[in-house]
């Protein structure tokens, strides 16, 4: 029998799967836990409970959320629910404006912001401009590309076979178009068409091979039949873009429901202008990702090159700068991106952070020097039971946390800090599910439902409850605490000047609270655990393993209930008050807590300890000292 003494001074590998219990020789194993629920591993490597969320607003169902910072004093959080946008600044409700896109299209939006104004795009909607004129008005308005002479410089495709000729009857004026084989369908009516670089309209469709059109003025229709004719490449026939970015001075449109591998680049400094013109270097550039299946086009990003993520690869555009001559295409890795939902890359100290369309990954493509080449490492290997369908994907750069909503509703945490090689895991459960995330103005904010009602919460450092309220009380005997009407009906964890004081019902969107209670919180409660994993000396060895002694290390920490093998015991944290009288208050601890064990560990997978943290009060761990005792 041999003594250990072990000293665990960083969760900086977060948690880990089980499958990885069997690789003690790992770094990350020395370094990880075996459960962190509702606590964020700190970039410095230690854990703490995570905050709770403020109460915003309720939402009317569904809801989609995204950022739009016009600088850093102008910020606002975009809630896109069924046909509607609601602007929120500063927690407050700003606007709603009138939107096209139904509550089942909000998963697909994909969109970029370019100082005051949001592109928006939906493979099934026409694409809007949003634009902010102030923080009350907003317009919406579909995408309007320059016009030349009466011609539209939008994209335009040929979706018939190479050999269809099409003719028209005369130059100008109303005119009846003739095709070679039946290409017009009813919805044709509305699009435009081009032969020869002249445009038309078409007006009404007599037959598959048949269709009339009018002329703008400054176009001037040939009237010989040609193979050079297309059509506009977006349309309600067609479907409209799916994916859309700012890069090099130019608009990029990454595929469309019918052209689904195929790239837009607008003119350089012109981002409606999509004339390719005679393929001079500032001119629009097309082509498609030709490989040995069609991919289709998920996401456009911009960063060190034009990065293409595909529903089967990834792909990176070059060219310094990109012009018509000098762009290449190469094809970097085949992980590939969810195609039933647009999850939007982010972009972390330079790596970009995509989804991987297995739903269990969440990548970091990132560009090697010494490859000349991008790779996608797996940041979720060591957890991918965390990663659970992604859905949403937002980077609070200020904690250092990726969130990755999940289809189930809970929310994995991802603390990363590549210069100190911290990628570390934590699981987020709330009374609900999350269902879309969105970092404004270094604020967290969440679409939250709770049972069948949708909610605008934000994490809070103040907050130890969920979906809470926080503030003085209302006037009246007893005092209350109002606008809890999102919690009608239900029993809600009250903290009273820093003290949790237990649950009462909430009646009428108030809550009551003791007299002379001067800040006042009300919300749901949430339980944290933490759990490490067994000794890198015992797991997967057949020997016993008995914990004598355990050392925690804590700072500012008011709870802490462990359990080292008999059951949970709770720690005491209360002191003396303003004249050196014990009080019971609760009060901030920092130092070291020690407990004595019994009983011996013979699987070699049992934990040696648990934390559990049911109370809404801060905790914060540092470190780990534990000695045991092996039995060989």
């Amino acid at each position: 029998m041999s003594v250990a003494r072990v000293t665990k001074t960083s969760f900086a590998a977060g948690e880990i799967g089980e499958a990885m219990l069997g690789r003690a020789d790992l770094r990350a194993y020395e370094n990880g836990a075996r459960v962190l629920r509702n606590v964020f591993v700190q970039p410095t490597g230690g854990l703490r409970r995570r905050p709770g969320l403020v109460f915003v607003d309720s939402l009317p169902g569904r809801a989609r959320l995204l950022p739009f910072e016009f600088n850093t004093q102008q910020a606002y959080l975009l809630a896109f629910v069924d046909r509607a946008m609601r602007v929120y600044k500063d927690g407050t409700l700003q606007a709603s404006v009138p939107t096209p896109w139904t509550e089942t299209q909000l998963a697909q939006l994909a969109w970029t912001q370019s100082a005051d104004t949001l592109l928006v795009v939906h493979p099934d909607v026409s694409p809007r401009r949003i634009t902010r004129q102030s923080h009350t008005a907003w317009t919406v308005a579909e995408w309007a590309f320059f016009e030349d002479k009466g011609a539209i410089q939008q994209p335009h495709h040929k979706f018939a076979a190479p050999d269809v000729t099409l003719a028209a009857s005369a130059a100008s004026g109303p005119v009846t178009l003739t095709a070679s084989a039946p290409v017009f369908v009813a919805g044709h009516v509305g699009v435009r068409v081009r032969l020869d670089k002249k445009e038309a309209l078409i007006t009404a469709v007599a037959s598959g091979v048949s269709a009339t059109a009018t002329v703008p003025a400054g176009q001037t229709l040939p009237t010989a039949a040609t193979k050079d004719w297309e059509e506009q490449a977006f349309s309600a026939l067609r479907g409209w873009p799916a994916s859309v970015t700012f890069h090099q001075d130019r608009l990029v449109i990454g595929g469309s429901r019918d052209l689904p591998n195929r790239l837009w680049l607008s003119c350089s400094g012109d981002l409606f202008n999509f004339d390719l013109g005679t393929a001079l270097d500032d001119e629009a550039i097309e082509f498609a990702l030709l490989s040995d299946q069609v991919n289709a086009i998920r996401a456009v990003f911009s960063g060190r090159h034009l990065q293409v993520l595909t529903s089967g690869a990834e792909w990176m555009v070059t060219g310094e700068p990109l012009t018509p001559e000098n762009l290449q295409i190469n094809r970097q890795t085949r992980i590939g991106s969810p195609v039933d939902r647009t999850i939007r890359p982010r972009d972390v100290d330079g790596a970009t952070l995509f989804a991987g369309r297995g739903g269990r990954d969440l990548r970091e493509f990132l560009y090697a020097d010494s490859e000349q080449a991008y790779q996608a490492t797996d940041l979720a290997l060591l957890a991918p039971h965390l990663v659970r369908e992604p859905v949403d994907v937002d980077y609070d750069p200020d904690d250092r946390l990726v969130h990755v909503v999940n289809k189930d509703g809970t929310l994995a945490t991802l603390t990363v800090y590549r210069a100190e090689q911290v990628t570390a895991w934590s699981l987020q459960q709330t009374d609900g599910a999350f269902r879309s995330v969105a970092v404004v103005a270094d604020e967290c904010h969440f679409a939250v439902e709770r049972a069948g009602g949708w909610s605008l919460e934000r994490f809070d450092a103040a907050a130890a409850t969920d979906a809470c309220v926080r503030g003085p009380l209302a006037a009246g005997v007893p005092p209350r605490l109002a606008g809890l009407g999102h919690l009608e009906g239900r029993d809600v964890d009250r903290i009273a000047d820093g003290q949790p004081i237990g649950f009462a019902p909430v009646a009428q969107g108030a809550v009551v609270f003791p007299e002379g209670t001067a800040q006042a919180e009300a919300g749901l409660p949430f339980a944290a655990y933490i759990e490490p994993l067994p000794p890198a000396g015992a797991a997967g060895a057949p020997r016993s393993v008995r914990l004598v002694e355990a050392s925690f290390r804590l700072l500012d920490s008011r709870q802490m209930r462990i359990d080292t093998g008999s059951g949970y015991v709770d720690v005491p944290f209360r002191g003396f008050g303003g004249a050196n009288a014990f009080d019971g208050a609760i009060v901030p601890f920092t130092g070291e807590k020690r407990f004595r064990a019994l009983g011996w560990k013979r699987t070699g997978v049992e934990p040696l300890w648990r934390i559990e943290l049911p109370a809404p009060l801060p905790f914060q761990l540092l470190s780990v000292t534990q000695e045991m005792k092996v039995n060989d």
